[in-house]
């Protein structure tokens, strides 16, 4: 694909494709080298293109972005796309492979799952050893209902506790969960794949919150993965849906990166 991974800095900074959302995934490569980011993060979505490993190698080589990570479709939103949860799974660990992915993010899987949440650990082993990629389960939060925590995920919505190799940490999803990302990243140690940088407050909204909007250490989680010589990649996911504008969406974006660059400085 584009740029072999040794052109790249010792902790890339790529542009998550939800970043531009309601936009689509070739505003993100578009966006990406525009502002300057190392490579993209495609989420798979509904959109056509997150699903066509083909199209997405055409952006990566026409906006010399490479692909740095594939989110699955396991959240809730995207349930219907690729049908089954091993389906999902599957079918994104070989899209990452065939574009130069190294990293397949994925949610713990829902309680109603019933097989593949008991088979999970196991089985993304699997996939992973069959694809050579690395499957990174992201930590989540507990859902409220009237007040009281819903049992969503199975065995639970943290994966740190969990026989999981690989995690993604998510700051949004920290803040909601009451987490300190920057006490959890320290003790996390190999097992930390990749990041999605961005920020929340703890009232139990995803807010996906520009980094420092909100009350996570992001420039203190940032700058120990540096000084740690972390070797993964920190993908900016944050919400810009309330930008006025692309110049304003822009604006954002650019402020993230320039947030990310100066924090992984050592």
């Amino acid at each position: 694909m584009v740029h072999p991974t040794d052109a790249l800095p010792s902790i890339p900074v790529a542009l998550s494709s939800a970043s531009v959302y309601p936009l689509a995934v070739h505003d993100a490569f578009a966006l990406a080298q525009d502002l300057g980011y190392d490579g993209v993060e495609v989420m798979v979505t509904n959109n056509s293109v997150s699903q066509a490993p083909d199209q997405l190698a055409v952006l990566s080589e026409r906006y010399e972005m490479p692909i740095l990570a594939i989110h699955a479709p396991t959240l809730l939103l995207t349930q219907q796309v690729w049908g089954k949860a091993w389906t999902k799974i599957e079918r994104s660990a070989a899209m990452a492979a065939e574009v130069g992915a190294k990293t397949v993010v994925t949610h713990p899987p829902f309680r109603w799952q019933t097989g593949y949440a008991e088979e999970f650990p196991e089985g993304i082993r699997r996939v992973a050893a069959e694809y050579g990629v690395e499957i990174a389960v992201e930590n989540m939060y507990p859902w409220k209902v009237r007040g009281r925590e819903a049992k969503a995920y199975l065995p639970h919505w943290n994966p740190v506790p969990e026989p999981y190799e690989r995690l993604t940490w998510d700051f949004s999803h920290a803040a909601i969960a009451g987490m300190d990302s920057f006490e959890e990243i320290r003790g996390l140690g190999e097992r930390l794949a990749h990041v999605h940088l961005t920020d929340g407050t703890p009232n139990g909204k995803d807010e996906h919150l520009l980094p420092g909007q909100g009350q996570q250490r992001c420039a203190e989680a940032l700058s120990f993965l540096a000084e740690s010589a972390w070797d993964g990649v920190v993908a900016v996911e944050v919400s810009t849906r309330r930008a006025r504008g692309a110049g304003e969406r822009e604006d954002w974006l650019a402020e993230t990166l320039q947030y990310a660059r100066t924090h992984l400085q050592h």
